[in-house]
C-alpha cells in the first residue's frame, strides 16, 4: 500500500532538506562565516614585537629558574621577542632606573617584578606613556598598573603557621625570619602570628632579618639554638632563609628535633626536605604569574576579547585587574613529583 504525503508536508520536508544541505555546504551558510571570522580575527605574529621583564635581581636563581624561564618559554610559543632586564644584585633603586630607561623605547608591554612600593612612580610613568604594564609577584597597590598577578602573602604566613603548629603539637619556642620591612614579608609575618597567638603553649622568640643572606640566616639560627637549646621550630619567609636555617640545624645535630617550614622550592630546598631537615615548603606558583602576566600584555596589545567598541576610550582593559595564582605545599609525602619538575 502506497502512503500518500500531503502537498504541504512534502513542501516543508523539501525546504528542510535544502536548509540542511546548505548548512553542511562548506561554501555557504553560518559555518563558513564563523570560520572566516575566526581567521580574520587571528592577530599577526610579529617577531620584532618586544615584551620586557624588569626584575629586582636578574641573577637571583629563583627568578632565573621560574619567572624568567616561563617568560622566555612564553615568548617562543607566541613568536615574539622577550627581554629580561634588571640589576645584578638586589637593588630596588636600580630597578626603578631600568624601568625609566626602557620607557622611551616603547616596548609592546612591560612585565614588572613587584617587590617594593617605591617602584610605583616608575610604573605610573610607563602607564602614562601608553605602555601596557603588568605587575607580578607582590602587589604595588598605589600604582596605575593595568593588572597584578601574584600571591597572597598573608596566606603564606597562615599556612606556615598551621603547618608549624601541627609539627610542634601546639607548644614550644619558635622564631621566624625574612626580609624585615618588605611589605609582602610583613603580611606573611602577620599571617603566621595570627595563627600561633591562638596557642598559649607557643612562645614566639622574635622576628629576625635574614637580609637576603644564607650566611646570615644560618648565623641567626645557630645563635637561637645556642640561646634556646629547646627551640621547637623556625619559619623562613624568603628564598634564602630555608637553606640557611637548614645548614645551622644540621651543624647543631638537631635534624628532626627542630621543625622547619619555609617558602619556595628551589633544588636546595627540595634536597633538605628529602633529608628531613625542612618539614614543609609553601611554594608560590611563580611560572603562572609570569606566563599569564605576559599573556595579559599580549591580549592588551592585540585587543583580544574586547569589551567595547573602543576599550581605551571607555577607560577599561580587556584583562583581569588582579589574580591570585595560589600556593602549593611540599612535604616528604609528595616531593618526588616536584623533584622531577626541577
Amino acid at each position: 500500500m502506497t502512503k500518500i504525503i500531503p502537498p504541504r508536508t512534502a513542501f516543508l520536508a523539501y525546504v528542510g532538506l535544502i536548509l540542511f544541505l546548505t548548512g553542511c555546504d562548506p561554501s555557504k551558510g553560518a559555518y563558513t562565516q564563523a570560520k572566516e571570522t575566526t581567521q580574520q580575527n587571528m592577530p599577526p605574529v610579529n617577531s620584532e614585537e618586544e615584551y620586557i621583564m624588569v626584575t629586582t635581581f636578574v641573577n637571583f636563581p629563583m627568578y632565573v629558574n621560574h619567572d624568567q624561564a616561563a617568560f622566555i618559554k612564553w615568548g617562543k610559543k607566541m613568536g615574539v621577542k622577550t627581554t629580561v632586564l634588571g640589576p645584578t644584585e638586589w637593588d630596588v633603586v636600580a630597578q626603578i632606573a631600568v624601568i625609566e630607561q626602557v620607557i622611551p623605547s616603547k616596548p609592546a608591554g612591560l612585565l614588572i617584578n613587584g617587590t617594593d612600593p617605591a617602584i610605583a612612580s616608575a610604573i605610573d610613568k610607563a602607564v602614562d606613556a601608553g605602555i601596557p604594564t603588568v605587575v607580578y609577584d607582590s602587589e604595588i597597590p598605589n600604582s596605575k598598573r593595568h593588572a597584578f598577578l601574584g600571591t597572597d602573602w598573608y596566606e603564606i604566613g597562615r599556612l606556615q603557621g598551621e603547618a608549624l603548629v601541627e609539627l610542634i603539637e601546639g607548644k614550644g619556642k619558635i622564631a621566624y625570619m625574612g626580609l624585615v620591612g618588605q611589605t609582602n614579608m610583613e603580611n606573611g609575618f602577620r599571617g603566621l602570628l595570627d595563627v600561633v597567638e591562638k596557642y598559649p603553649g607557643i612562645e614566639v622568640l622574635g622576628k629576625y632579618d635574614s637580609k637576603g643572606s644564607t650566611e646570615n640566616a644560618a648565623k641567626i639560627t645557630a645563635d637561637l639554638i645556642a640561646a634556646h637549646p629547646d627551640l621547637a621550630g623556625v619559619c623562613g619567609f624568603d628564598a634564602i632563609s630555608g637553606p640557611g636555617i637548614g645548614l645551622a640545624i644540621k651543624e647543631a645535630g638537631k635534624v628532626g628535633q627542630i621543625k622547619v617550614t619555609t617558602v619556595d622550592w628551589e633544588p636546595e630546598h627540595l634536597r633538605l626536605v628529602r633529608e628531613g631537615v625542612i618539614d614543609v615548603l609553601i611554594g608560590q606558583k611563580r611560572e603562572l604569574f609570569t606566563w599569564y602576566g605576559a599573556q595579559f600584555l599580549y591580549d592588551m596589545v592585540h585587543k583580544t576579547n574586547p569589551l567595547s567598541e573602543d576599550d581605551e576610550r571607555a577607560g577599561i582593559t580587556n584583562i583581569p585587574y588582579s589574580v591570585n595564582t595560589g600556593l602549593l605545599k611540599i612535604t616528604r609525602d609528595n616531593i618526588d613529583l616536584f623533584q622531577q619538575a626541577n
